[in-house]
């Protein structure tokens, strides 16, 4: 591999494995601190608009203890792993977190908040064809911009909205073009590599991760382009982790040529819509925002939206990653399993677990499936 290549690819699992280490970078830097920012979905920019670093928080490979006393221990995994490492004190180094009321989980977490960081707790309007939902999530949005004005005593103006708005258009801009190289090069970009690039995403302001990764495409379109031998997936689900899980696809030789996870593509996957209230355009988003369990969709396009990403990519399979005990994922399964069927499209499901320590099973799994494809 080249020097240049391996500088990138590097960096950005540097940056995926150390958040702490962000947060201290950006605060030397701007001399402000970082404002987590809880799965799934949340107006980012309203903290980059204040000038502080939003940070993903997705919970990790963790042994669960004291989430228990918290959480019955059927609670989602990813939950169950926030709530540990809250607990531990890992996340005592931000100012405040925003909390979205998602599912039935959410809806009751910010009771559970204790640590340092404020907690910050808004709502999804869940009928979101109609207009007055857009109005309702204006509103809340308003109540997190004057929340994070008098907790940071800053003043988030309009002009400072819209311009992180379009740092971060341009990075959604910049990742879907990396997700179209990666199924080019998945000789390089692997499954370990796509992940980091877009896990980094998460711990880095918007404006340099844009530039590091239009940095790493312009040295990946200098690479030739090697046919691949191994089979093309499409993964769905709300992420696809521990790394040890990646380490699986990438020794089966799959290629992830495209993903509908709620932590990678779907952040990216639409751009904020053009507009000159920040606060309506952002709200917008949500509307626009499609095939997520935990973005209501009467009409069930999610197999429509997996069907069109096997055609484009020509893919060999589609990949559901279950998160452990997500009800709203289980509910939409039944659904689009029955569509990938109908459309003789091959598929399997494996659990995530954000606590396992032992990947036997889903290794024997996953190569048992690869013969059959």
């Amino acid at each position: 591999m080249e020097e240049s290549i391996k500088k990138y690819i590097d960096l950005f699992e540097h940056i995926a494995k150390n958040p702490k280490e962000a947060i201290l970078n950006h605060k030397k830097e701007t001399g402000k601190g970082a404002i987590g920012v809880l799965a799934e979905y949340a107006p980012e920019e309203l903290i980059d608009a204040a000038g502080y670093l939003p940070v993903g928080i997705w919970g990790g490979e963790k042994e669960i203890s004291k989430a228990r006393t918290v959480f019955p221990p059927f609670a989602c995994s990813i939950i169950q792993a926030i709530t540990e490492m809250e607990l531990d004190g890992t996340y005592d180094n931000l100012e405040a977190v925003l909390i979205p009321v998602l599912c039935d989980t959410l809806k009751c977490y910010s009771q559970k908040w204790s640590g340092k960081a404020q907690p910050i707790v808004f709502t999804h309007p869940q009928n979101r064809i109609l207009e007055v939902a857009n109005k309702f999530l204006v509103e809340e949005y308003k109540i997190i911009r004057e929340k994070l004005e008098k907790l940071l005593n800053v003043k988030i103006t309009d002009e400072a909205i819209n311009n992180s708005i379009e740092i971060y258009n341009k990075n959604r801009e910049i990742m879907r073009e990396f997700s179209d190289i990666a199924v080019k090069y998945p000789h390089i970009i692997d499954p370990v590599v796509r992940h980091n690039v877009i896990k980094s995403r998460w711990f880095i302001s918007k404006k340099w991760h844009t530039e590091y990764v239009k940095q790493f495409i312009d040295e990946i379109k200098k690479l030739k382009v090697i046919p691949w031998k191994g089979k093309k997936v499409i993964l769905t689900g709300i992420m696809a982790e521990p790394q040890k899980l990646l380490e699986i696809f990438k020794d089966e030789k799959f290629a992830i040529v495209a993903d509908d996870l709620a932590q990678e593509s779907r952040q990216f996957r639409v751009d904020v819509p053009a507009g000159t209230d920040p606060l309506y355009r952002l709200a917008k988003w949500w509307q626009d925002l499609y095939g997520c369990s935990l973005a209501t969709d009467t009409n069930k396009i999610r197999g429509k939206v997996l069907i069109d990403l096997y055609k484009k990519y020509k893919a060999d399979a589609v990949i559901t990653c279950m998160m452990k005990f997500c009800d709203p994922e289980e509910f939409d399964y039944p659904v689009f399993y029955a569509e990938l069927n109908k459309e003789n499209i091959k598929n399997t499901i494996i659990e995530i677990d954000l606590e396992s320590t032992s990947f036997e099973q889903i290794k024997t799994r996953i190569q048992s499936f690869n013969e059959i494809i």
